[in-house]
């Protein structure tokens, strides 16, 4: 039973989640009077792959996926150069009110983004901020930094500190002793990071929306872009599947090339 009834359940709950995709891709190859043409019929009746083509033009999708790229590698980067120092420090250091500061990174995670979005649109006003990568890059890294620093807290506090205090032995100072001995060790939890942020900030649309409140423009985050296929009296549907399905590729891309090292650290990490 085990050997038939796991695989079958695991094949099961993955059909469920590829479900929408499904529905999705049979969608972008409909013409627009096969989507509304009632009874329904779940594959075309012509398969329109031209909607993949037509796309492009319909909108500068090349310019969203650019920009949404900036800002999703930018924010990553940034993510990882201030969690890192800090979890260090945190992971290595007892000094007073460690534990209440951690609590208070740990609260910043209970506010979410809808319930912020009107002091984010006035900071965004007052600041200069709106239409500006800067201000939206700033957001994205403050909602993540909280998560890549208890991953990464709980990562550091893991390795022994007898390699730290064999390492002073050999003249190597706290940066060095972070860069050369503990962020090797740490692979897992960069790594687990470098996916959590790029994908939340790729698939990020309320404050981008907020921010880059005239989607006409080319300068929007592809989640804000494609939306244009939404109108108050036509939805083109085929369209807005078609580009939410490519829209997706970078996230898999990522996790494809980086997956095969989480399996290589986590085996590392679990034997050294």
């Amino acid at each position: 039973v085990r050997h038939i009834g796991l695989p079958l359940a695991g094949l099961c709950v993955a059909l469920f989640f590829l479900a929408p995709y499904v529905a999705m891709f049979l969608g972008s190859l409909k013409t627009d009077a096969e989507l509304f043409q009632v009874p329904a019929d779940y594959l075309p009746d012509e398969w329109a792959w031209s909607n993949y083509a037509d796309v492009w033009d319909k909108i500068p999708l090349a310019s969203y996926f650019k920009v949404s790229l900036i800002v999703a590698l930018v924010s990553t980067v940034v993510v990882l150069l201030i969690a890192a120092p800090a979890a260090f420090i945190l992971a290595r250091t007892n000094f007073r009110g460690r534990g209440a500061f951690l609590g208070l990174v740990l609260v910043s995670q209970m506010f979410p983004a809808v319930a912020l979005l009107i002091g984010l649109y006035r900071e965004a006003v007052f600041t200069g901020g709106i239409h500006s990568y800067w201000f939206i890059i700033a957001v994205n890294c403050a909602f993540n930094i909280a998560f890549a620093i208890w991953i990464l807290h709980t990562q550091f506090s893991s390795i022994p500190l007898e390699i730290d205090e064999a390492a002073m032995l050999d003249g190597l100072g706290r940066f060095r002793i972070m860069v050369r001995m503990a962020l090797p060790l740490a692979a897992p939890a960069l790594i687990t990071v470098t996916i959590f942020t790029f994908i939340q900030v790729w698939n990020e649309f309320v404050i981008s929306l907020t921010v880059f409140n005239e989607p006409t423009e080319n300068r929007v985050p592809l989640t804000v872009g494609v939306q244009q296929f939404v109108g108050l009296y036509e939805t083109n549907y085929q369209y807005l599947f078609a580009a939410s399905l490519m829209a997706i590729v970078p996230a898999v891309i990522l996790f494809a090339l980086i997956e095969r090292y989480l399996v290589s650290g986590l085996t590392k990490g679990s034997t050294k």
